[in-house]
């Protein structure tokens, strides 16, 4: 039997590509909108980390950076454990959209895993892009 393999999201964001470029691939962005703080080395096998309070950590490798429109990395699959080399890929592609930008985000890897596995890793994303997606926007509007 075979699972969704990809989450994608799109959105429009009232704001110019350059700023959300900067939400998504800056420090302070990260660690306001996605996380409680973040580091990032923003290059092609650079590393990046989100900590959220309570102690949970996303460590992330990027992959593709073509500035300023798209941003892509690999984390570890959500509810598998700590040291699981398994990774899903995330990229994010910003199109200009009047004076706004279209932001898509797509989420693969997911066939990958077991049914239990697929199970909790895909919901779980699925269900954390639409939130995640929703404070990125706050964040923005906020500024």
């Amino acid at each position: 039997m075979g699972f969704p393999d990809r989450i994608e999201r799109v959105v429009e964001i009232g704001h110019p590509p350059a700023r959300v470029w900067a939400a998504l691939t800056t420090a302070e962005g990260l660690g306001t909108w996605f996380g409680n703080q973040a580091t990032i080395d923003l290059r092609p096998g650079g590393a990046a980390q989100m900590t959220w309070t309570g102690g949970h950590k996303a460590d992330m490798r990027i992959e593709r950076v073509e500035e300023p429109t798209v941003f892509g990395f690999t984390w570890q699959i959500y509810g598998l454990p700590e040291g699981d080399p398994r990774r899903t890929y995330v990229e994010f592609t910003l199109e200009p959209a009047g004076a706004g930008t279209r932001l898509t985000v797509v989420e693969t890897g997911f066939a990958q895993l077991s049914e239990d596995a697929h199970g909790k890793a895909y919901g779980g994303n699925t269900e954390g892009w639409a939130s995640e997606l929703g404070e990125l926007v706050d964040y923005l509007d906020a500024a």
